[in-house]
């Protein structure tokens, strides 16, 4: 079990550059190389999260890329849903097909429980906490 996808990381990565740049616009070129993103990788990335309502892009002279929602609104929680959907810990309970021993699982109100946990976690981790992180 994957919490945090490649896709998920590099998200965060490049949201972190966005949120960190006060000076406008920057290439995703830039940021790949500044964070050792493979630059196509990247531009999937970016692709999905300017879909998402998170960044903005302009092209020519003087564009790139910039966040376009505040540094704070934006929480891990909200780019894992984004690139992998929401949290689960457990297949047999989400699949498609109900799990035959569903109803009685001693396991899965546990399970429940700490996904609430690690979801609430996740909801608490900002980009812009994550930015004074960096600056400690």
């Amino acid at each position: 079990m994957k919490v945090l996808t490649k896709n998920t990381d590099y998200a965060v990565r490049a949201l972190l550059a966005l949120g960190g740049c006060k000076e406008g616009y920057i290439s995703a070129r830039d940021i790949a190389r500044q964070h050792g993103i493979p630059y196509q990788y990247l531009r999937k990335v970016l692709q999905k999260l300017i879909s998402a309502g998170y960044v903005e892009s302009k092209e020519g002279g003087g564009g790139g890329f910039k966040i376009s929602a505040k540094p704070a609104k934006i929480t891990v929680s909200d780019i894992i849903e984004v690139f992998q959907g929401q949290i689960e810990l457990s297949e047999c309970m989400f699949r498609k097909k109900i799990c035959a021993n569903r109803e009685n699982c001693v396991l899965r109100k546990n399970i429940k429980r700490i996904e609430k946990t690690v979801i609430e976690e996740f909801r608490k981790i900002s980009i812009e906490s994550l930015l004074k992180d960096i600056k400690a």
